[in-house]
């Protein structure tokens, strides 16, 4: 059986490394007033970030359309018989139950969708482990456990540098903003039951980083091998900095580092950073 690997723009892969793991992608899209970019096709990290700057209101996310995912699969399904396609935590967006549904209208190829419940790198992870087993011939049913049992022990906290992004984006109120700009508060947020939740408010960025890390540690001192990832919002040489830290520290960790994307980006603000990782 030939299987495909399959993700959406959210795992933030670079595409150098999607071509040489042969990982197909569909994008989610960002609609800047009138505009509407695809996500890492038309619009990059690097680009967005200055251009949520000088826009007047903050842009708006949206998953594929069905056609698109279709469209994709039916392409696929010329040269294989099965795909496992990786997706953000179906609690932040549809694009897995569009896939689930686009699934089911395409003949001819056998669809395996996957909910993270999670996002950016560490859903990469699920995608990268995937397209490895895959290149080596294993089996769905092997490459499907493999990602429930990587699921077990994946975990990601994410630190808000600039609440004015929550707050227009209408998940905070004017009030929270202001008092939290004010102590610059900086919520702490993770994953919980497929959705984002605040996880603690921490008084400056300083003591919001030195938390993460100190969560990190409780896995990373067990000595297990254990495969990270820091992940920033146009902080990337802050994230260096980190990444050759925590390598220093712990020989058992592998440290990569990543970016928000403008899809996620749009909802955390630049200044967020993130780490995310599991046992290997």
């Amino acid at each position: 059986m030939k299987i495909a690997v399959m993700t959406d723009s959210t795992a933030y892969i670079p595409k150098h490394v999607r071509d040489e793991k042969n990982i197909h992608m569909i994008p989610l899209s960002v609609v800047f007033e009138k505009e509407t970019y695809k996500e890492e096709v038309d619009l990059t990290a690097a680009d967005f970030y200055p251009m949520v700057k000088k826009a007047d209101e903050l842009p708006k996310t949206s998953q594929p359309s069905i056609g698109l995912i279709t469209e994709k699969l039916e392409e696929l399904a010329k040269d294989y018989d099965a795909v496992v396609s990786v997706h953000l935590s179906s609690g932040i967006s549809g694009t897995y139950q569009a896939v689930v549904s686009a699934g089911g209208m395409v003949e001819g190829i056998d669809v395996y969708a996957f909910d993270s419940e999670i996002s950016c790198m560490v859903q990469g992870f699920y995608a990268l482990e995937a397209a490895d087993m895959a290149a080596n011939n294993k089996s769905i049913d092997d490459i499907m456990a493999r990602l429930e049992e990587m699921k077990q022990t994946a975990t990601a906290y994410f630190m808000v540098d600039d609440l004015s992004n929550l707050h227009r984006g209408g998940r905070l109120n004017g009030a929270q903003a202001l008092i939290g700009s004010m102590l610059q508060v900086k919520p702490l947020l993770h994953f919980v039951d497929k959705k984002i939740v605040p996880f603690e408010k921490i008084r400056t960025r300083k003591k919001a980083l030195k938390r993460i890390d100190s969560l990190f540690a409780e896995d990373a001192n067990t000595g297990k091998p254990i495969r990270a990832v820091l992940i920033q919002a146009n902080r990337e040489q802050e994230a260096e900095e980190m990444k050759q830290d925590l390598e220093a520290r712990f020989d058992n960790v592998e440290v990569s580092v990543s970016y928000f994307g403008p899809v996620i980006g749009t909802h955390l603000g630049e200044g967020a950073i993130g780490l995310g990782w599991y046992f290997k």
